[in-house]
């Protein structure tokens, strides 16, 4: 029946219909279309659906051909039809189209105004409502997109999509207990994806709950297959903020290897190797990770300050000290505003190198 159908409206599509057949016409494109649909055969649809069209601009076939098109990933086409059709014509697929549409083409504020008219109609369609919240927080508003995740939750406190925006928007808003409580409900509903088991121990490491930070940022890191470079570099961080040193050095060695060559990530990755080794006792380690940190980043004033201290009172090299106090000197003189502590720092390098020349005066007249 289906083949016969498509080759009367193949016959019928040849010739101009006379106007009384106009109906008839129209009748027969939406069936095929819909036939060819059914079959998933996008191709053939869109040249029925676009001959009903032309026939008939109504929101049936404005509708028909929006979702046929919207099936072949035309997101403008789809918007363009769907947003002249009145929104009380609009079926639900209708306003997921159209929606989603806006969001695959990037125009969050389209996507969050027909996804809002969308909810206004389907509340509960948990689905949309994550993808509000999310845009919401993606425009820098999430406490309004949280005032439409937490209205759903009052019903249905149980969605997993809905409870996983719902933690990202209060993450995004600096809310971070509530973040973890949030992460931690979605953990007990049984989703340890990586994302919630990071985002966790992301937002315990903000309100110092370092012990659970550690907990759940190294689950996060097994689940990544070992291969998160930022959660070994957040692990590595907790860890010597926890005194774990070793274990935390080999967190941030292996973020080293993983984030090659991203030069802001190295800057912090080897400035945290360096006091790990520092509180280790490890100072010629520590020296190395710091003078690899000025690699990445130069124009660092205490790091040579830290280098120079390490190579004056630990490790004894009074060559190195002083070479360092000297450029630490030197970079702090560059420094437009200098802070209290800054200026404390530079007037005590000044009275060890003083302390050095005074030395070397005394040497030298010695052995005259």
């Amino acid at each position: 029946m289906k083949i016969v159908l498509t080759i009367v409206a193949l016959v019928l599509l040849a010739v101009s219909p006379a106007k009384g057949e106009v109906l008839d016409s129209l009748t027969i494109c939406m069936q095929a279309g819909d036939s060819c649909m059914q079959q998933y055969n996008t191709l053939a649809a869109l040249k029925y659906y676009q001959k009903a069209y032309a026939l008939s601009d109504n929101p049936t076939t404005r509708t028909k051909l929006a979702d046929c098109y919207y099936k072949r990933a035309n997101y403008r086409q789809t918007a363009e039809l769907l947003k002249n059709v009145p929104e009380d014509s609009l079926s639900h697929d209708a306003f997921r189209e159209i929606a989603l549409s806006y969001q695959k083409q990037g125009d969050v504020d389209s996507y969050i105004y027909w996804n809002s008219q969308l909810i206004g109609r389907f509340p509960m369609d948990g689905e949309m409502v994550a993808g509000l919240v999310l845009a919401f927080a993606q425009n820098e508003q999430p406490q309004v997109g949280l005032e439409f995740g937490l209205d759903y939750c009052t019903r249905d406190s149980t969605n997993i999509l809905v409870n996983r925006a719902v933690a990202d928007a209060y993450f995004l808003d600096r809310q971070f207990p509530q973040a973890a409580a949030t992460y931690d409900r979605l953990l007990q509903q049984g989703d340890s994806t990586f994302n919630t088991l990071y985002s966790a121990g992301m937002s315990y490491s903000r309100i110092d709950s370092l012990e659970l930070a550690y907990k759940y940022l190294q689950l996060a890191f097994l689940t990544s297959g070992m291969r998160h470079a930022g959660c070994a570099y957040r692990l590595g961080v907790v860890c010597v903020d926890t005194q774990r040193y070793p274990e935390g050095l080999g967190y941030l060695s292996l973020a080293k290897e993983l984030m090659r060559p991203d030069t802001t990530i190295m800057k912090a990755i080897t400035l945290s190797e360096g006091e790990g080794y520092y509180l280790t006792h490890k100072y010629p380690e520590a020296v190395a990770a710091w003078k690899e940190h000025l690699s990445y980043n130069p124009s660092s004033v205490a790091t040579y300050y830290n280098i120079a201290n390490a190579y004056c009172y630990l490790l004894k090299d009074e060559e190195q000290g002083r070479a360092y106090y000297q450029q630490f000197v030197d970079m702090a003189a560059t420094v437009d505003k200098p802070t209290k502590q800054l200026t404390e720092m530079v007037a005590k390098a000044k009275e060890i190198l003083q302390a050095y020349a005074f030395r070397d005066k005394i040497k030298a007249q010695r052995k005259k």
